[in-house]
């Protein structure tokens, strides 16, 4: 059994490298994208995202497609991928999205403190896992592997983008550019501060560029384990 699952990081950017505008979400791909989305989901055993983003954006995370909900199902699989967050807070609200849609299985990985308290709130409606003092993200990878994950998805946000590249537990980068600008610095961008294993000594590899539309699929090779399709 490998230590840790085959991560995948997934996310969108504008051409200044924001995800979002200060104010609010933003549509930053398009529908033929939000499909080849759809495809990396259904290949996945679990997706991961921020507490933050759970709070922020209440995304879904299902499998879109029927017919590739379908094909899981035939497979032996639930029609959706295993829905993760990580909290240090316990904030999150048991009728977020995240909770009730689908039928998979929800892991919240949660610092100590506040275990008992996100068991309170959560516990009908997800497994609580005590990710230590502060939710180390060597240790959840590790968890996931434990319990069947080989493919992880990370659908963000920044803080949890930044955790995982700066472990060095990302294996492939998948970067989408759209073609606009958000121009404000209080917007939330693809990563926070942090050393990075790539930086000018030690470049990514770059494995495929692929127009899409109008936005451009870059997908780098950040390890060894890197899956080529």
């Amino acid at each position: 059994m490998l230590d840790r699952p085959y991560t995948l990081l997934s996310c969108s950017v504008s051409m200044d490298g924001y995800i979002a505008s200060a104010a609010s979400r933003l549509l930053l791909s398009n529908d033929a994208d939000f499909d080849r989305v759809d495809a990396v989901r259904a290949s996945c055993d679990a997706i991961l995202v921020g507490a933050t983003t759970v709070r922020n954006d209440n995304p879904r995370l299902v499998v879109r497609s029927q017919q590739r909900r379908d094909e899981r199902t035939a497979r032996g699989l639930a029609p959706s991928p295993m829905k993760v967050t990580v909290t240090g807070r316990a904030e999150l609200d048991a009728c977020a999205d995240f909770f009730t849609a689908g039928e998979a299985e929800k892991l919240v990985y949660c610092a100590r403190p506040r275990v008992d308290d996100a068991r309170a709130r959560l516990g009908p409606v997800a497994t609580v896992v005590d990710g230590g003092h502060t939710v180390e993200m060597h240790r959840l990878s590790n968890d996931l592997a434990d319990r069947g994950v080989e493919r992880l998805m990370v659908e963000g946000g920044g803080t949890v983008h930044t955790q995982f590249l700066t472990a060095d537990l990302v294996d492939e980068l998948q970067l989408v550019v759209a073609p606009v600008f958000v121009g404000d610095s209080q917007a939330p961008r693809f990563v926070r501060d942090g050393h990075f294993p790539w930086n000018p000594a030690r470049r990514a590899t770059l494995a495929e560029v692929r127009q899409i539309g109008d936005v451009v699929l870059l997908r780098y090779a950040l390890s060894s384990r890197f899956e080529d399709d």
